[in-house]
């Protein structure tokens, strides 16, 4: 079953066609993976499907929904969440504080009932807490709960993000660049949470630089360059896509 359609996908600046009439779908239960070399329009194209960047043409269908031209936190209500290829945690708040901000993007309770502290809002809030202290525990991080979120080494402040994100209970969940910053050790255990973030029921579709990774976690890949579409297919026929290897090794090779 397809979670996520993107139809004839294109976006201009300028001069530049960021992304040229790209067209991919996503099964649900699955990890995509996006790759191409620097400037192939990956994170555009991360962009307008989250709805941070309009598109020029095209269409993007979630869980069957054309989704195209709603603002991201419309869409985010809908189940697609995503995070960023620079950490963006709030830097006075605790880890268990971060990880509820999520959470509240489900919350029934608005600014007035929370000012005037009425006895559900109590009971949503401790809903909340219980809630994202669960996934803390799921990704090995209960007990930083009271720690301030900056103050965590590089490589858990991406877990705690990655938290963040499964509180707002997605359906899809777009990661740009998980691995970034991150040494050996700490990109085989993100991969390690990602596989198990998938195997939970959340389709993930990422966009990502370390082919180790990407080879060793994802069901299928989109391969770009200059913001087309050049290959799609199972990580070991990408590994073997002439085009593939000329786009990343260059002609000469």
């Amino acid at each position: 079953m397809t979670l996520l359609s993107v139809r004839e996908v294109s976006k201009r600046f300028g001069g530049l066609q960021a992304v040229d009439n790209v067209s991919f779908d996503v099964a649900t239960g699955s990890i995509k993976a996006l790759i191409g070399p620097n400037g192939a329009g990956k994170t555009t194209l991360f962009n307008m499907i989250s709805g941070f960047t309009g598109s020029d043409r095209g269409e993007i269908l979630f869980g069957g929904e054309a989704v195209q031209g709603l603002p991201s936190w419309q869409i985010a209500s809908r189940g697609m969440v995503r995070t960023f290829q620079h950490i963006r945690l709030f830097p006075k708040m605790t880890v268990l504080e971060n990880i509820m901000v999520g959470r509240h993007v489900h919350s029934r309770a608005g600014f007035i009932a929370g000012m005037l502290h009425l006895p559900f809002t109590w009971k949503e809030e401790r809903g909340i807490r219980a809630k994202s202290l669960e996934i803390m525990d799921l990704l090995g991080i209960a007990d930083s709960a009271g720690t301030e979120a900056t103050s965590l080494a590089y490589g858990q402040q991406r877990v705690v993000e990655l938290a963040r994100a499964l509180a707002c209970e997605p359906r899809l969940l777009l990661l740009d660049e998980p691995a970034a910053g991150l040494n050996m050790r700490e990109t085989n255990e993100m991969g390690g949470l990602i596989a198990r973030i998938r195997d939970m029921g959340v389709t993930v579709l990422l966009v990502e630089h370390d082919m180790s990774l990407v080879m060793k976690i994802s069901d299928e890949i989109v391969v770009l360059s200059y913001g087309q579409k050049i290959a799609e297919d199972r990580p070991l026929a990408i590994q073997k896509n002439p085009e593939v290897i000329r786009v990343y090794l260059g002609d000469d090779q």
